[in-house]
Order: structure tokens, then sequence, then C-alpha cells
């Protein structure tokens, strides 16, 4: 049984309980019962269980902090209640209950919300543009901009980070809030839809004391104003910020060793023989004494293990659970706060805010665009000025080589940038915002600007300074061969980069993807003399070769070349008695022919679409 299947019975007695809750009251609790997750152990191949068993109930209104040493499955089940993957080939045995009855996920979907350990948050965005577009991409068309804007505006007030709304949240070149700020843009962003069960991993994470206690003193008031209901998994906490949660679940080596109240916390452990001394922070006493890897006596975290089931706490517990699940309390929220908005709304609002981070954040494009200039110079210089005698049609086709192969290949800058881009996604799609479609569309439709801009920049540097075939139609062709070059490569690196999100791995396979396409696509060795295998397995797919004899098409279709003193022509053409060289002489070295431009750039764009396709495709099969 995977965690799709953790709500058993007949699929109608869950939608009706499902329809019964988006008709009725509030939620009124939160409760699972006997969670295991089992995995098949790498090293002995029998199966182990990362979580054993745990049960637990939430009320509305409550805070429950979710603790344990590295590696006890905290965030496992964290997971798991919230009905994401616990752990690859793991399977999920257990129950979990809202109000008592049994959701299915697309309901519990929609009343839950999740905040990811690391804060998925676009620095480049300001803190209510932050906000702004998590409402754009959650709250359904029939919500108005005003109620939208009273949201933002109420959440940035209630986290105190109102005089920080015009502020940028900050990227590695330009400096935003501070880490503390950025948690709680993170937890209001999750909480523009008004969910009523919210999951929090590690919320103070990477945050001093101070920052901790602010973040979870806000979070605290949140929940008793609104009737939430919080889950947080948190590492060790201060004594201050460990007293702010209601209730406390602690795990040892996936076990439960204590579930209840945090103000009976001391009670319990001094009833099971281990009394916390004076002046010690709780949290820091109950961690050092679960802890099996690094405790001086081992053998106390097996005894705290073993005292939790018979003592009166799990049997309170065990009551608590089988007398709110038989009453079965229905419960709900307005079902018209619970719509979503449509793909095309989605994708306009992704290409919005797409836009604002290309234009702001120079990693984007921004220095792209100065490195491709750059190049362009640098092209312009060393093949300045080409003249049409036969020694420099060598040259001519260098540069061509040049100006396509190199372009194509320095799109493996794009790579930290969609990675970025790609990570938003991720976590975005695991709260149910959107799929694969608006993300893969809306990408590619942003991109087009900028790499048409960075298409005609090069070209007017590059081009006239080489002196290329001086007429306008040449000169727009070659610029329009360039950008779809370019789209090519950059559709390229998202499908690698979809399939493969590792910024080395990637990088290392784009790099190598376009060494190979350099390799057969007809510069180095010519289409007539490739080694069939290279030249029926990739040249033809090869995007650089469409690009190469586009241009070379393009430059000399229509140039002739003088053969200079005595007459020797290195291409034999109908021109030779004249002591020149038609320029379809070279073209036919190559086995290139002309007319052919409209098959060449159809084949190009079908390549590009069959890289987003698969780009898409990655996508959807990959959920991390």
């Amino acid at each position: 049984m995977d965690t799709d299947e953790l709500h058993r019975g007949s699929t109608a007695d869950i939608e009706k309980a499902s329809h019964r809750f988006l008709l009725n009251n509030t939620v009124q609790s939160f409760s699972w019962t006997d969670l295991t997750v089992t995995v098949k152990d790498r090293r002995t191949k029998q199966p182990r269980n990362l979580i054993d068993g745990s049960s637990g109930t939430v009320k509305q209104g409550e805070l429950v902090a979710l603790m344990g040493p590295s590696g006890c499955g905290k965030t496992t089940l964290l997971n798991v209640l919230a009905r994401r993957a616990a752990s690859a080939g793991a399977k999920t045995t257990g129950e979990c209950y809202v109000n008592g009855s049994k959701l299915d996920n697309n309901t519990f979907g929609r009343i839950t919300s999740y905040v990811e350990q690391e804060d998925a948050l676009i620095g480049s965005l300001t803190v209510q543009e932050t906000l702004k577009f998590a409402a754009d991409l959650s709250l359904p068309g029939s919500i108005s901009k005003s109620e939208k804007a009273n949201r933002i505006h109420n959440l940035m007030t209630a986290f105190g980070i109102q005089n920080q709304a015009s502020t940028l949240v900050g990227t590695p070149i330009r400096k935003g809030i501070s880490g503390g700020q950025k948690r709680r843009v993170s937890v209001a962003s999750q909480l523009i839809t008004c969910p009523k069960i919210l999951f929090l991993d590690e919320p103070t994470s990477g945050l001093d004391s101070t920052a901790s206690l602010e973040v979870i003193s806000y979070v605290k008031k949140l929940a008793v104003a609104n009737n939430l209901i919080i889950i947080a998994s948190i590492h060790q906490p201060s004594t201050t910020t460990f007293h702010l949660f209601d209730k406390l679940l602690c795990l040892s080596g996936g076990k439960t060793c204590y579930f209840g109240p945090v103000s009976t916390v001391p009670q319990y452990f001094e009833s099971i023989g281990f009394p916390i001394p004076s002046n010690t922070n709780p949290a820091e006493f109950i961690l050092d004494s679960i802890n099996t890897d690094f405790a001086a006596d081992p053998g106390r975290a097996e005894v705290i293990q073993s005292e939790w089931k018979p003592s009166v706490g799990s049997q309170e517990l065990h009551q608590t659970l089988s007398h709110t699940i038989e009453a079965r309390r229905p419960g709900g929220v307005d079902i018209d706060e619970l719509g979503r908005p449509g793909v095309v709304s989605i994708t306009l609002s992704l290409l919005h805010r797409l836009f604002i981070k290309s234009y702001r954040d120079v990693v984007a494009y921004g220095i792209r665009i100065v490195m491709y200039m750059g190049l362009a110079i640098m092209m312009g210089t060393v093949w300045l000025r080409l003249h049409t005698s036969q020694e420099y049609i060598q040259p001519f086709i260098n540069a061509i080589f040049f100006g396509s192969a190199f372009m194509s290949f320095m799109a493996v800058a794009y790579v930290p940038s969609f990675l970025e881009d790609r990570a938003t996604f991720t976590k975005e799609r695991a709260n149910g915002l959107y799929g694969a479609l608006p993300f893969i569309i809306s990408n590619f439709i942003i991109g087009l600007p900028f790499l048409f801009l960075i298409s005609i920049l090069f070209s007017i540097v590059s081009y006239w300074l080489s002196n290329f075939h001086p007429t306008a139609t040449s000169f727009f062709t070659w610029v329009m061969w360039l950008f779809l070059d370019l789209v090519a490569a950059e559709s390229l690196v998202v499908l690698v980069t979809s399939i493969f999100p590792n910024f080395v791995i990637a990088l290392a396979l784009v790099a190598f993807a376009n060494g190979l396409w350099m390799s057969v696509g007809g510069f180095l060795v010519s289409p007539t003399i490739l080694n069939p295998f290279w030249k029926y397995v990739f040249h033809y797919i090869d995007y650089q070769a469409y690009v190469f004899q586009g241009m070379m098409v393009n430059e000399f279709e229509h140039r002739v070349y003088s053969c200079g003193t005595g007459c020797n022509c290195m291409y034999q053409t109908d021109l030779a008695d004249q002591c020149q060289i038609r320029g379809t002489g070279v073209l036919q070295e190559y086995g290139y022919g002309t007319g052919n431009t409209g098959k060449w750039v159809g084949i190009l764009i079908g390549i590009i679409a069959v890289y987003r396709l698969f780009g898409y495709l990655a996508l959807v099969v990959r959920k991390t």
C-alpha cells in the first residue's frame, strides 16, 4: 500500500464524506492512526520502518511540534500527513482523518498548505509581489482584486512585514530581507488561500534563537486567531520557543516516544524515570535522551521508546482517537474558497512573474546578453572585413560555424536560471497550485523576446564587421537562423535539466550534447563523407546541422568570389573561365542544395517542439 492508498474504504464513501465536508462547518480536528512507513534496507535487503505505528490528534487552534534527532523520521512523517511522497519505494499503511472522516486527496489538498524547509521564494520579487503572485496562482477568479489586495495587506500586517512590502526578497547579488522575514514571507504566501491545516518543515532552520522565536510566535498567533491546525517539524528549539507549542510529538528511530501537551512533558518523563533537571531546556534534554547515534547511553532511548505504548498518555490518546473517528463530526469550508484559477490564468501569472524576474535578475538574461555581446565583438574583430576572394572562403565558413555552434554552446549559462525556476515549480506543484503544462508554456514564451534580442544585438555587431552577404534579406535570414539556434539550444537545456535537476550533471550533459552536435553538424566532417552511423543516427536530428547549412546557403547562394592571381580556382564552377567562383560551388562540396530553407526551418521547429514536449513529460513523470 502506498501513500495514495492510506485511506481505505469505498470510493463512494470517501467522496460522500468529502462532499459533506465541503458543505458544512470548519476543520475541528485532524487525526491519524497507526501510520507506518516501510522501505527495504539497502544493506540487509530486509524491510525497515522509517515510521513505526504513529498516532495523534490535533484540534483547531493548536500548534504541534514534531521533534526528534536527525534521521528520526520527522520529515517523512510530515510528508505522509500532508499526503506527499514519503520516500522512494516506501510503502505506507495507516489512516488519516479530518473531523473523523476520510477525505479524497483533491479535497484534502485544497484545505492544506505545506511550507518547505528551504524558502521557495524568488529573490528578484518584492515581498508584496511574492504574496500577489501566490494569490494569483492559488485563488479563483471569482475573488476580486480588492479582496486579494486586502488579504495580502492583512497577512503582511499579521506577520509584521508591512514595512518591507517594497523590499526585494534578495538574491546572491542583491541583499534583501532577513532570514526571519523570509520564513515569515514563506508562511504568509501559503496562507493566502486561508488553508485549514498547515504543515511546516523546519520553519526555524538556519535561524538564530531570536529569529526562531519571532517566527513561531507569529505562527502561534495565527493558529489561535484563525482556528488553524499547524504541525511543524522542529529540530532544537529554545526553551521559550518550545513552550509556545501546544502539543509535542517526539520521535526516535521512527517510533513515538511521547505525544501530548507540552505542559505535561516534565511530568511524563519524570514518571518513566527520566526527570528533566531544573534550569534545563526541556527540548535539549529530550533530544539528548532519545538520540541513538551520539548518546553516552544508547539503551536510554530504547527504554523511552518502550515506555510510551503502555503509558496512560498513549491509552488516553487512543481513546480520544476512537471517540473522534466514531463521532464523525462533519466539518468543512466555504466551497467558493476552494476553487483554483484556470490554466490560462495561471500561465499569464507565471509569464508576468518570469518577466519581472528576467529583467531584474541579471543572472537570468543580463549576464548572458553581456556574454553574447563580448562573443560578437570577438567574432567580428577576428573575422574582420573578409573579402570576396577565394582565400577568404574558408574563413567565411569558419565564422559561420563559430557564430552558430558557439552561440548554441553558450546556452549552458541558462542551466542555473532554469534550475531555480524548476525548484520553484516543484514546490508550487507539490502544494497543488499548477501542473507542468503552464510552467513549460510560460517558460518557453518568456524566453522568446530575450533570445530574439540577443540574436539581433549579436548580429548587428558581428554580421557587418565580418562582411557577410551585405543585403537586408540575408541579414534578417541570418538573424532568423541564429534565433532558432538559440531557442533550440535553450530547449535542450530545459529537456536535460528537467530530467537531471542537478547543476553539475545538467551542465556536463548539455556541454556533451553540444560537443556531439558540433562533431556531426557538417562543418568538421562534411555530410558527404560522414560515417553512416553518425550521419543517419545523429546528423539528421542535430539542430546545429540545419542552422549551419541554412547559414551556408544564406551566405554563398548569391555571392561570387575571385580566384586570384593565376586563376587557380579552389572550386570549379561555370564561372571558372572568368576567373571566378560561384558560391553554389562551395555548397556542392558540402552536399547542400538551395531552395530548402522552408523545409529546414520546419524541421528545426519540430526539433524544438520535441525537446519541449519531452521536457514536459519529464516534469510530469518526475515529482522532485
